[in-house]
């Protein structure tokens, strides 16, 4: 699919549960709301992903964190500002002592008690956000192998078993840079493709 009537679809398929590939900031994703567990567990097979490991989830506003128990303070909410939007991916944890939250998103975490968030700059992306909500975007490939760069690498993957699939020619982005805030401090866990300001590389 190309064009607005395949992103307008896409949008559509996403919000009843689907699963497609699309491009993100970085990379093709293979992407499903990231607010319906089986949805999530459906990229999970998909990706053939260890069920240990979280996912990224994109996010079209900074506020969408609460929807997932996460409490932003100002020394956090600060150094979000630095980064975001961009190509960072942020992981942040879970407010403590919420255990019905913890429980409730467990399928998320997968035990960690963090979640991964990345605002994009890409005005298109973030208005897609706003209406489909979070979405869970791990790179279209199966856990180990490389990236797709092309829909029809990303087809090799899938086959027919992704709902919908956007063609935006080759991809050549780097994953996003990865940190986690915590305490009102940076850790950076991966470089990647988002610039990481000076006082916290």
């Amino acid at each position: 699919m190309k064009g607005n009537t395949a992103y307008n679809m896409a949008r559509e398929m996403l919000m009843a549960g689907g699963v497609g590939v699309m491009p993100t900031d970085t990379l093709y994703g293979i992407v499903g709301s990231a607010l319906r567990s089986r949805t999530v567990a459906r990229i999970y097979r998909l990706r053939r992903r260890s069920p240990k490991k979280p996912m990224i989830i994109l996010i079209g506003d900074v506020r969408d964190v609460s929807r997932f128990g996460v409490h932003l303070d100002r020394a956090t909410s600060k150094l979000l500002k630095k980064v975001w939007p961009g190509k960072v991916s942020v992981v942040l944890p879970i407010a403590e002592g919420r255990a019905s939250v913890l429980k409730k998103f467990k399928y998320l975490h997968r035990g960690g008690g963090s979640l991964a968030f990345r605002l994009p700059r890409p005005a298109w992306l973030r208005a897609m956000l706003q209406k489909t909500g979070p979405l869970v975007a791990p790179s279209a490939n199966f856990e180990g192998a490389l990236p797709a760069k092309t829909i029809a690498a990303a087809k090799k993957y899938f086959g027919d078993r992704a709902d919908f699939y956007i063609d935006a020619g080759r991809l050549n982005a780097k994953p996003s840079t990865l940190i986690e805030i915590k305490h009102g401090a940076a850790n950076i866990l991966r470089r990647g493709a988002g610039k990481i300001p000076k006082h916290l590389a």
